[in-house]
């Protein structure tokens, strides 16, 4: 409800007018999607054509079926972020799920998956501090909150989703029929497919971003320290 609040306390100080949509809820697969800083617009096949939508920042996969609660119409939105101008969208939130979503390991990747046939061996982080992904599941009761260094090769980068950008590292430990092979980092620098980098974050248990992605183990605001 405060985001909806909020959403429409936006829209008025821009000076749009927004129109009650004749539903309370806009159903649809997404065909696609666009986010930027605050938002994430998507264009819907629903059972009346192809309509955009916006709602606040949150993953979403092409494919999937949502349902976007309080949608609110407007016409000739112009997106200054997108440098675009929709002739009609539609403004709303995602409702929250009634029950809790699984708990996801680190693997489990909400921005799309990766490859597991790649065979890789990196160097463990050097120091008091380095660990391999295998050591950071295994003893992440004794990690949560302190920070670790770790080096691995990036098998996925997904740039700016919820205010930050998403790295999953993997070095050879670990099991990927469990998960524990890969691990999520977040970040504010950026990163390349395919190139080996060492790490320093802080290792959190249980994150739970919104929209069903909850983490058990994750690696938070971390630093590049090396790249190649």
């Amino acid at each position: 409800m405060r985001s909806a609040v909020t959403l429409a306390i936006v829209i008025a100080a821009l000076g749009f007018t927004a129109q009650a949509a004749d539903q309370e809820k806009l159903e649809g697969t997404i065909l696609e999607t666009l986010d930027v800083s605050g938002y994430t617009y998507v264009r819907l096949e629903t059972t009346e054509g192809e309509v955009w939508a916006a709602v606040p920042s949150v993953p979403l996969e092409v494919g999937n079926k949502i349902s976007i609660a309080n949608p609110q119409a407007m016409g000739r939105f112009e997106s200054k972020a997108l440098g675009r101008t929709f002739e009609e969208i539609y403004f709303g939130t995602l409702p929250k799920k009634r029950t809790s979503p699984p708990l996801m390991t680190s693997g489990a990747n909400p921005h799309g998956s990766a490859s597991t046939a790649e065979k890789i061996a990196v160097q463990k982080a050097s120091g008091p501090t380095g660990r391999t992904v295998a050591e950071v599941y295994a003893t992440k009761g004794d990690l949560d909150g302190k920070v670790v260094s770790l080096r691995g090769k990036v098998v996925k980068f997904s740039e700016d989703i919820l205010g930050r950008n998403w790295i999953h590292l993997r070095d050879g430990s670990g099991d990927a029929a469990t998960g524990t092979h890969d691990i999520t980092v977040t970040t504010s620098a950026t990163a390349a497919v395919g190139e080996v980098i060492l790490i320093e974050g802080t290792v959190g248990l249980d994150r739970d971003f919104g929209s069903g992605y909850r983490y058990a183990v994750i690696v938070e605001d971390a630093r590049i320290k090396e790249n190649s």
